[in-house]
């Protein structure tokens, strides 16, 4: 981790463990309304409600006992981007809760990986290949990272990063990822309180026993920062001379209606 760039990155301690037992506890860790926003427990039905760009596709998977409809963001190729954005846009005044089922795999190593982000250009918006992460040039933005390609400015090639403004080369915080982000599914799950203006980021292993972690944490205005109350919100991702296919198998959002 990256001592610059970790002043709230993951403390553990008493802080940590009382965050995952409310977790554990199934109660909400954020003011959402009761309604989910968005709840694809597949990606069945989304071809509507969903705006994909570049190589981001809906297709069938492939592998699995139960094919199901996923979001692709890459296939697979080189020098791919794709994004999703949700046509329902997001009061990035309230709190709210993003959670996500992701498959990162194919080549190993894989690249370059995916972002949660949350932008104000619009539906259409598709940034950079490569270390662009599909998000590059999006601004204003929120990004998450799920980083699996070490790039000059990357910490290593299994870290998380929040990046603010569009540009990777300039990570905000970092973190090395708890569980392999490439070759495993994982969930992950992003958490905004719009009370305390506090992003925490979340990361699980699907094995047995497994236990949600805390990898993130940092204190933002959304609202300020995107320069709007509401927002659109999705994810983007990307190949470069290292290739993955990116797949999102399920995604909910709780939160308020912009």
């Amino acid at each position: 981790m990256s001592s610059s760039r970790s002043s709230r990155a993951v403390r553990g301690g008493l802080a940590a463990a009382l965050t995952l037992s409310i977790a554990a506890s199934g109660a909400p860790a954020s003011a959402a309304d009761d309604d989910p926003l968005i709840d694809y427990p597949t990606f069945k039905g989304a071809s509507k409600s969903l705006d994909r760009n570049g190589a981001a596709d809906l297709i069938l998977s492939s592998g699995d006992k139960v094919r199901q409809r996923i979001l692709r963001l890459t296939p697979g190729g080189y020098r791919q981007s794709g994004s999703a954005w949700s046509l329902s846009k997001l009061d990035v005044t309230q709190s709210f809760e993003s959670a996500f089922k992701v498959y990162l795999h194919h080549f190993r190593p894989g690249a370059d990986g995916i972002a949660f982000v949350v932008q104000t250009e619009g539906p259409r918006a598709l940034g950079g290949w490569g270390g662009g992460l599909g998000y590059r040039g999006i601004e204003p933005s929120l990004a998450v990272e799920f980083d699996t390609y070490q790039n000059s400015y990357d910490p290593s090639r299994n870290h998380l990063a929040v990046v603010l403004g569009g540009n990777p080369d300039y990570q905000t915080d970092t973190a090395e990822a708890p569980i392999p982000l490439f070759g495993k599914p994982f969930n992950a799950r992003v958490v905004y309180d719009a009370e305390s203006s506090l992003l925490s980021v979340y990361v699980k292993a699907l094995s047995e026993g497994s236990i949600e972690q805390l990898v993130l944490e940092r204190e933002i205005d959304l609202a300020a920062h995107v320069r709007d109350t509401e927002a659109w919100i999705g994810f983007t991702a990307s190949t470069g001379t290292g290739l993955s296919k990116q797949d999102i198998y399920s995604w909910t959002v709780q939160g308020s209606r912009a």
